[in-house]
């Protein structure tokens, strides 16, 4: 008689299918892909705005992995299934807004050995913009988003920034924590690692393991970055 064997806890599994979304078509898009560029497109029109205000975008991301039993053997309850659609979409469609017109691949797995995560890539945006005051005020708003509505609305601003510049932010991790957020106690402990990633950040340059771009010379693929470090 074989065991059953169950898919990781629902966070790790919205990370993950994020990462293993993103890597290949990010790959295809960035070879102008016609099909990837297409979707790319229609993802975009999803940036800021709930599932079901975008009827286009259904099925366009296969979200099977999220109907999995859970490692305990039970089916996951409708609560945490929407909670985990609403956090894939959300950092689909910010990624494709983040991608738009940029040659080089927006979603970036971080570093192990450093802090990643959306406070390490707001300073880094306010170093690149030499705008400290008004990128620190956008992040802040960020922190007191009272609804996922709101936090994605606010996040799509900081976005664009973060597309001006050319500063990557790894999207599995934002997945894994916008799921985390919707729970009761989530939103202090995502502002936290948010927090603690931003005061973390050190300006990559000087480090001869890492590239102009501060990324690192020998960066993890998808698969390899576990890390739950801002997490």
């Amino acid at each position: 008689m074989t065991t059953a064997t169950y898919a990781k806890p629902m966070p790790d599994r919205v990370k993950d299918l994020v990462a293993d979304t993103i890597g290949p078509l990010q790959h295809e898009l960035l070879r102008d892909g016609p099909k990837a560029v297409a979707t790319l497109a229609r993802l975009r029109r999803g940036a800021g705005k709930q599932p079901h205000q975008v009827p286009d975008l259904l099925g366009l991301i296969d979200t099977g992995p999220l109907y999995d039993k859970t490692p305990d053997g039970r089916t996951p309850g409708e609560e945490s299934l929407t909670r985990a659609e609403d956090a894939v979409h959300v950092a689909m469609t910010l990624w494709a807004m983040h991608q738009q017109s940029r040659s080089t691949g927006m979603h970036r797995p971080h570093r192990t050995d450093a802090p990643g995560g959306l406070g390490a890539a707001v300073r880094r945006l306010m170093e690149e913009r030499d705008a400290e005051d008004a990128v620190r005020k956008r992040f802040v708003r960020i922190g007191t988003a009272s609804e996922l509505s709101i936090l994605a609305q606010r996040l799509r601003e900081i976005v664009v920034l973060l597309r001006d510049e050319g500063v990557p932010l790894d999207y599995a991790l934002l997945a894994r924590q916008l799921y985390q957020w919707q729970w009761p106690q989530g939103p202090e402990t995502v502002r936290r690692a948010w927090g603690r990633s931003f005061h973390a950040y050190r300006d990559p340059k000087g480090d001869p393991t890492t590239e102009a771009d501060g990324t690192s010379t020998d960066a993890p693929s998808n698969s390899d970055t576990t890390s739950k470090d801002d997490s």
